[in-house]
């Protein structure tokens, strides 16, 4: 995406950059988007389940979160599960 695209799309889902999660209630599934930006490239990611909340405080349901899904959470700022793991629990 070249950098006018960026913008545009930030500017068009309402965020307030790029790296910059913000919450999508009126979306279908999805309770969360971001612009994610690394190494020149840009990507549009929608994460997290409309309607479930994740938890602040260490419990088995957020260490199993962070088990199963370490592995694409390692991957960074790219995927869907380091914004959920980042932004959700």
């Amino acid at each position: 995406m070249a950098s006018s695209n960026v913008q545009s799309t930030v500017k068009r889902l309402g965020l307030s950059g790029v790296n910059k999660p913000k919450r999508t209630p009126n979306h279908k599934t999805k309770s969360h988007v971001v612009v994610a930006s690394e190494g020149g490239k840009q990507k549009t990611i929608r994460f997290g389940q409309q309607g479930v909340t994740g938890d602040r405080k260490p419990t088995k349901r957020q260490a199993s979160f962070k088990a199963r899904h370490a592995k694409n959470i390692k991957k960074g700022k790219m995927s869907a599960a380091y914004w959920a793991n980042k932004v959700k629990w």
